[in-house]
């Protein structure tokens, strides 16, 4: 069996090595978005497309020729959309579902194979590697097991994708939504969590909350006029 692991993310590095080990198949890497296309994936003719972490669009001839299999962290139907994690955490969650469904050309709106439990505690680096275990159990399951997928049933919502602007904390009220706001946010390709005061932009990361206090390295920059 042949199959593709589509992630432009660094958490995904080694997953295809690991699951060759534990499946006997054959797996490559596509990591950028102009590699997946119709042409070099009929040369390698893969049985599954497993996307762990992409942000782009499937092209419609992609999906519709191959068996495309998108992992998203929440429990489909609920919470289709963007910005998942940071939605749940936003919203005061703090475990959810991982689920993994079949490509449609409808947002997150595929048919399922698996969910599985995953916590939120920590900060977003850590949710994203702890899912990324999570994900590599799945989709050995999903080869081996060859569950049906299921049809989404249930009420729909939808979250937004969440903008840069967004990661501003000043309009926070309590330690909590101040920590929940920086550790949502630190990780690789993440807008980090900021204030500005005067001409400056304070930039969070690394956050720790004590008792009565939030502890954190903050990187400080002059804001351009």
């Amino acid at each position: 069996m042949n199959c593709v692991i589509a992630c432009h993310k660094h958490w995904c590095s080694g997953l295809a090595e690991k699951l060759q080990l534990r499946t006997g198949f054959k797996f490559i890497v596509i990591n950028e978005k102009s590699q997946l296309t119709a042409s070099a994936l009929d040369e390698f003719k893969p049985d599954y497309i497993f996307f762990p972490h992409w942000s782009y669009l499937i092209p419609e001839d992609i999906y519709n020729r191959f068996e495309c299999v998108i992992f998203h962290m929440t429990d489909l139907p609920f919470g289709r959309g963007g910005s998942p994690l940071q939605n749940l955490i936003a919203n005061g969650y703090q475990e959810t579902m991982l689920t993994a469904f079949r490509c449609v050309k409808e947002l997150d709106a595929g048919p399922i194979y698996l969910k599985e439990p995953l916590s939120l505690h920590g900060n977003a680096e850590e949710i994203f590697s702890r899912a990324l275990k999570i994900i590599e159990s799945m989709i050995v399951r999903i080869l081996i097991e060859q569950p049906e997928a299921i049809d989404q049933t249930g009420e729909v919502t939808t979250f937004n994708r969440r903008t840069p602007d967004q990661s501003d904390w000043s309009d926070a009220f309590t330690l909590d939504e101040v920590f929940d706001r920086i550790r949502m946010l630190d990780a690789d390709g993440c807008p980090p969590a900021f204030v500005r005061v005067g001409p400056y932009k304070l930039e969070f990361s690394r956050a720790s909350h004590k008792a009565e206090s939030i502890i954190a390295d903050v990187k400080i920059s002059k804001v351009e006029e």
